[in-house]
């Protein structure tokens, strides 16, 4: 199948996800908005069980294996592949983003992201570095979980790019065990692999529909994917190390690409990950 040629039925089934999906988020977003600014748990809350409806919506069926992090403030470092990564990897626990400048200028996903408390970067100018490690620093503080995609940009989703150990600068950052106690941020690195598409093994003449990278226009892509659904996606939370573990961020990084990319490839090759 060649993009852009899809039957009757998929083109209809496109269409009537792109409305609920419409008709699910407009009420939410005047909701989260007032959550993000009176109630930080249920501003952390929402998004999460929002994203599992738009899961479902979307034909999107998530095998978890391992546990993601659930108390205190950690870093997850993921592969990214797809603008699904979002809405799969939200679904998955309570977490926020951190994404590029430009991610908030996406129209209604700049407003999504912004309304998630994404922490946008400016990863172009280096003078803002330190700025960036800052906020985020604040967050972990802070108890928040965030998930970072340490490629620095997205895949093909066949395989893993290497991790840029600068986008890893909140590692030494120590976080509030509660009664004065303190403890390094933990990082968890976390692989996202798409599977199957309705229940076949995908193939890497199918991921490009999914895999979002290069110059591919958003639009367009999205509709691919919505007229071919329903997805299988494999997310695999491994075990949270610390930077105290490492002695430095590139190796740190290096453990974070290794452990995704085992995870990927265990999942692409059919296997449970352990």
């Amino acid at each position: 199948m060649r993009p852009g040629r899809y039957s009757t039925l998929g083109r209809l089934r496109a269409g009537m996800k792109v409305a609920c999906l419409a008709l699910y988020t407009a009420p939410l977003m005047p909701l989260q908005s007032l959550l993000a600014r009176l109630w930080r748990g249920g501003a952390a809350a929402l998004p999460h069980h929002f994203h599992r409806g738009v899961c479902r919506l979307l034909g999107v069926r998530i095998e978890i294996r391992g546990r993601p992090i659930r108390d205190g403030g950690c870093l997850m470092a993921a592969n990214h592949s797809s603008w699904l990564d979002i809405p799969v990897l939200s679904a998955c626990s309570p977490v926020s983003f951190v994404a590029k400048r430009e991610v908030g200028e996406w129209g209604v996903f700049g407003t999504l992201a912004r309304l998630q408390r994404t922490l946008f970067v400016d990863r172009d100018r280096r003078s803002q570095t330190a700025a960036t490690r800052d906020a985020m620093q604040a967050r972990l503080a802070a108890g928040d979980h965030l998930v970072l995609f340490p490629e620095g940009t997205s895949s093909d989703g066949n395989r893993v790019l290497p991790f840029k150990s600068a986008l890893l600068g909140a590692s030494d950052c120590m976080v509030s065990l509660g009664k004065g106690r303190e403890e390094r941020v933990r990082i968890q690195p976390v692989s996202v692999a798409y599977v199957r598409v309705h229940g076949v093994p995908m193939g890497r003449q199918y991921r490009p529909f999914f895999a979002w990278y290069g110059d591919m226009e958003l639009p367009p892509h999205l509709w691919q994917a919505l007229c071919l659904g329903p997805i299988d996606v494999v997310v695999e939370f491994h075990e949270p190390v610390t930077l105290d573990v490492f002695g430095d961020r590139k190796a740190l990084a290096r453990h974070c690409e290794r452990m995704v990319g085992e995870g990927v490839t265990a999942a692409l090759l059919g296997g449970d990950g352990q």
